[in-house]
């Protein structure tokens, strides 16, 4: 049946198969591997998968779309039943795969606060804490070629684009 129309007993009409190529063949596409190797990922590859988007005015700003969350980076929850909260990363717990945000916390049945995990895929990074090797990440990542004039002189091509 390769490559010809093949008629089932309803006379639904099957279309012959189209062999897909894979686009890195030394990734494996198997659910079962995959799996596997996100949930004994250890702790260095677990930071590059707890990584959000940032926000619209970031994303311009720096020409980067996502980077690893970190504690007192400010977020903000755009999914689920914390949806539209912001806060302050208290919190990375790798091991859960989840932040804790200030503010968003459960009390427990005898009147004691516990924070709630949140999925750093459904926040985004309101703010920065930037320190050198943060910059040094952003220029990196920056889509542009002038990546450091990006990070360091952002405020001053705005200056100069309102001389007249």
């Amino acid at each position: 049946a390769e490559g010809k129309v093949v008629r089932t007993k309803a006379s639904f009409v099957v279309p012959p198969r189209e062999e897909t190529m894979k686009y890195n063949s030394a990734v494996s596409s198997s659910r079962r591997k995959s799996r596997k190797a996100h949930f004994t990922a250890d702790s260095t590859a677990r930071r590059k998968i707890m990584s959000c988007s940032l926000s619209k005015e970031l994303q311009q700003k720096y020409n980067v779309r996502s980077m690893p969350v970190r504690k007192d980076d400010e977020v903000m929850v755009v999914r689920g039943i914390y949806k539209n909260r912001e806060g302050k990363v208290t919190a990375c717990y790798r091991r859960k795969y989840v932040i804790h945000v200030e503010r968003i916390t459960r009390d427990k049945v005898n009147q004691q606060q516990v924070n709630v995990g949140v999925q750093p895929s459904n926040c985004i990074i309101t703010k920065l804490k930037l320190d050198k090797d943060r910059k040094q990440i952003l220029e990196r990542k920056d889509r542009n070629a002038s990546g450091a004039d990006a990070i360091e002189g952002a405020s001053t091509s705005m200056d100069l684009a309102n001389v007249d």
